[in-house]
C-alpha cells in the first residue's frame, strides 16, 4: 500500500505559507510560533496528540479563528486581511472533509452532492449539476448509490460521499480531518487509496490530520509533527521517526502498541 509517486510537486509555489503563528485561549498557549509551507501538488500529514492544536490550526487556515500574531497566506491571500466576501470566495477553493462526513440525513446521496453547487453556483443548469454529481460519484466509486439515503450506507461509503461532496466544487486545497477514524482496516485502506487518487486525479494539495500512522505514511509526501505548540520535526515518514526525540518515539510506540 505504498503511496503512488507519479505526481508533480511544485516546491516553488506555496499554496499555504505560515510564519511565526501564535494562538492562545485565555491562559492556554496552543500554537507557539508555527512555521509551515504546503506546496502545490503536495500531501502533508499533521501528527500530534489530542489537544496539541491541530484543529485550531486548520480553523485558522480557513479563517474560522484569528491568530494572535503571525502571518498566514492561503493561495496567495493574506487571510487575516480579507473581507467577509473575499474570505467566502477563498473558502470555495478549499475543501474540508469532516471526520463525521457531515452528510444531511434528510437528503439522498444525489441531493447531498448537488447541494454545494446549488448553494454556491446558482447559474448552473440541471444538466451541469447532473454531470458534476456523476463525475464525483464515479471518482469515489459510488455512482450506483445516488438514490440511497446516508443511513443506508456503510461508514466507509459515507466517508467517500463526504469526500465527493467536497470535490464537487473543484477545490485546490483539501483538508482531511481524521479520514480513517472509526473505520475497520480494510475500509481504512480504501480511504487511504482514495486520498491518493484525489491528489492525482484532481491535482489537489492536501493537509491530512490523523492519528493513524499507516494513513500518514501511505498518503503523505511529508510528515509534520506538532509538539508543544510547534512543528518539532518536518520531513518524510522515515526522517521524522528515525529520531532520538523521546516524545516522537512515544507517539510512534503508542500508535503501534
Amino acid at each position: 500500500m505504498d503511496k503512488l509517486k507519479q505526481h508533480f510537486i511544485n516546491r516553488e509555489e506555496e499554496v499555504i505559507s505560515i510564519k511565526d503563528l501564535y494562538k492562545s485561549f485565555e491562559n492556554l498557549d496552543v500554537l507557539k510560533g508555527i512555521n509551515f509551507s504546503l506546496y502545490k501538488g503536495e500531501n502533508v500529514a499533521i501528527l500530534g496528540k489530542s489537544g496539541t492544536g491541530k484543529s485550531v490550526l486548520i480553523k485558522i487556515i480557513v479563517g474560522l479563528l484569528k491568530p494572535d500574531k503571525g502571518h498566514l497566506q492561503v493561495l496567495g491571500k493574506e487571510v487575516n486581511t480579507l473581507s467577509k466576501r473575499e474570505l467566502d470566495a477563498l473558502r470555495l477553493r478549499i475543501g474540508f472533509s469532516f471526520q463525521s462526513s457531515a452528510l444531511y440525513d434528510g437528503m439522498n446521496v444525489y441531493q447531498n452532492l448537488a447541494f454545494p453547487l446549488r448553494m454556491n453556483l446558482k447559474n448552473l443548469s440541471k444538466k451541469d449539476i447532473n454531470l458534476a454529481v456523476e463525475r464525483v460519484a464515479d471518482a469515489v466509486s459510488l455512482k450506483d448509490k445516488l438514490s440511497q439515503m446516508p443511513s443506508d450506507l456503510s461508514g466507509g461509503q459515507r466517508k467517500r460521499i463526504g469526500i465527493a461532496r467536497t470535490l464537487i466544487l473543484k477545490p485546490e486545497i483539501m483538508l482531511y480531518d481524521e479520514p480513517t477514524a472509526g473505520l475497520d482496516p480494510i475500509t481504512s485502506t480504501e480511504i487511504i487509496e482514495l486520498i491518493n487518487q484525489v491528489q492525482h486525479r484532481f491535482n489537489t494539495s492536501s493537509i491530512i490530520i490523523t492519528h493513524d500512522l499507516t494513513c500518514a505514511k501511505c498518503t503523505s509526501d511529508r510528515i509534520a509533527m506538532l509538539l508543544d505548540g510547534k512543528f518539532s520535526k518536518v520531513g518524510t515518514f522515515d526522517e521524522v521517526f528515525e529520531t532520538n526525540d523521546n516524545q516522537i518515539k512515544e507517539f510512534f510506540n503508542y500508535n503501534f502498541m
